[in-house]
């Protein structure tokens, strides 16, 4: 129970911490909060924002949920045990401005217990990933580089594995593995071992969370004020559709949540406000709108880009 109790403060601390500094960056809305129970056992905080000077839509959730494993999780999620327990923090911002990047993050812990409740298994995943509309270098690589700081304080080889699990992840493969965005870090299944421990995975996952504070909030302050037109916001609106896609299509947590009966609207707390599907859009070749879907087909080293740009 120990670990359980320090990761749930953690969890709901880092709650409070992002929801202040996005409240800042906004300037005048503020987050509603809704509290609820799951029937089969615990809750979460779900904390929406709409209609701001910034942020048109976005969410900063936090769960602690546990009960049976059923015979659903065990034929579809391949989870065995008796009983599990989760226990994560997700959010989504969808800024109004185009220039302004969408912006995800998630972490999380999962236990399982056999019929005695002792733990059987215990693994933690997370990861933050950036959706731009409007491709700013400068951006992308001051976030992959606040990443990649963070995790070379841990594990120098960790930055790349974890860049190419995220670029491998986010991808509607129904559309010629077009990537959701450009990318950042996210790793799965990361089980304590006697080099990595309990406490390793939870001080990781601690720098990595509040990394989202310094990676995020500067690009947006950036972009914020910028101009835009109409053909931008359309632009924004086919995109959108593509997170959409991939997160009813392909993502786990989606899917983790609706064979777990989770609470619907903090599941789909994630979906922009106003989307776009037009039959077979393509961007002009060569306009900006193009770049940035050739960013989306193609992942980069951003930290080679940067690494040049000082050399």
């Amino acid at each position: 129970m120990h670990v359980r109790n320090t990761w749930i403060h953690f969890i709901q601390q880092l709650q409070n911490d992002i929801c202040a500094a996005l409240e800042a960056c906004d300037g005048k809305a503020k987050f509603a909060e809704d509290k609820w129970e799951r029937k089969e056992g615990g809750g979460g905080i779900t904390r929406v924002i709409a209609n701001g000077a910034v942020f048109e839509k976005g969410g900063v959730n936090t769960s602690v949920v546990y009960g049976d494993v059923s015979n659903e999780m065990r034929n579809q999620l391949k989870i065995f045990g008796s009983t599990w327990f989760a226990c994560g923090l997700s959010l989504v911002m969808h800024p109004q401005n185009p220039m302004a990047p969408t912006v995800h993050c998630n972490y999380r812990m999962f236990e399982l217990y056999n019929d005695k409740g002792d733990v059987i298994d215990r693994w933690f995943g997370g990861g933050t990933d950036l959706t731009p509309y409007y491709l700013f270098e400068e951006d992308a690589i001051h976030f992959h580089k606040t990443y990649k700081d963070v995790c070379d304080n841990f594990d120098p080889s960790f930055y790349t594995a974890f860049k190419q699990t995220c670029d491998e992840y986010f991808v509607n493969w129904h559309r010629n593995k077009e990537r959701r965005g450009i990318g950042g870090i996210f790793y799965d299944y990361k089980r304590p071992d006697s080099k990595q421990d309990i406490q390793f995975w939870m001080d990781f996952a601690k720098a990595c969370g509040y990394a989202f504070i310094d990676a995020y909030v500067p690009i947006a302050d950036r972009r914020k004020h910028l101009p835009y037109t109409r053909e931008n916001r359309h632009w924004q609106e086919i995109r959108r559709g593509r997170y959409v896609e991939f997160n009813l299509v392909h993502d786990r947590g989606t899917l983790f949540g609706l064979k777990t009966n989770g609470r619907i609207e903090s599941i789909l707390m994630s979906l922009p406000p106003t989307v776009r599907f037009e039959y077979n859009y393509q961007p002009v070749p060569g306009s900006e709108e193009d770049q940035l879907l050739q960013a989306c087909l193609h992942p980069k080293d951003w930290i080679g880009i940067y690494d040049v740009k000082m050399s």
